[in-house]
């Protein structure tokens, strides 16, 4: 018989309070939605999250959310586990994550298995944006129209 296993509150168990976190957000963005309906407008709620972010995060976010508006205006800004998130009907095809949300070495844009990136038999879902030079801009335009497109 085995045995069970125990939880520890040391963080060598169970989910980090980052995570926790993340997902007590998730909760309340399920029930907000739910109060507002299915066709409350999230770009208060993402500007909300994008200025409560450090300095480096929030000039990387708020110039995320600039391009997708701009380049992909059927994505519906929302928040998703409480990130700036970009999503075509009920499905999030892309979201920014902030360096501060895990405690991460740089802030990462996403995208879900519903953005439909796909390219061969490997390719990346996630990017390190560290900063957005000229170049990486376009990369990104680039990555959220296919996303969208591909959707639509």
């Amino acid at each position: 018989m085995a045995t069970p296993r125990k939880h520890s509150t040391d963080g060598d168990q169970g989910f980090s309070a980052e995570e926790r976190a993340a997902m007590q957000e998730r909760a309340r963005e399920l029930r907000a939605s739910s109060r507002r309906g299915s066709k409350a407008d999230g770009e208060q709620d993402v500007l909300a999250k994008i200025e409560e972010m450090s300095e480096s995060d929030r000039a990387i976010a708020a110039r995320l959310h600039a391009l997708i508006r701009e380049h992909a205006p059927q994505l519906q800004p929302r928040t998703w586990y409480g990130m700036p998130a970009y999503a075509l009907g009920k499905d999030v095809l892309c979201f920014f994550q902030p360096s501060s949300q895990f405690k991460a070495r740089y802030g990462t844009l996403g995208f879900s298995d519903k953005a439909m990136l796909d390219d061969g038999a490997i390719w990346p879902t996630s990017f390190a944006v560290q900063e957005l030079t000229p170049d990486v801009e376009v990369r990104i335009v680039d990555l959220v129209r296919r996303a969208a497109s591909e959707r639509s």
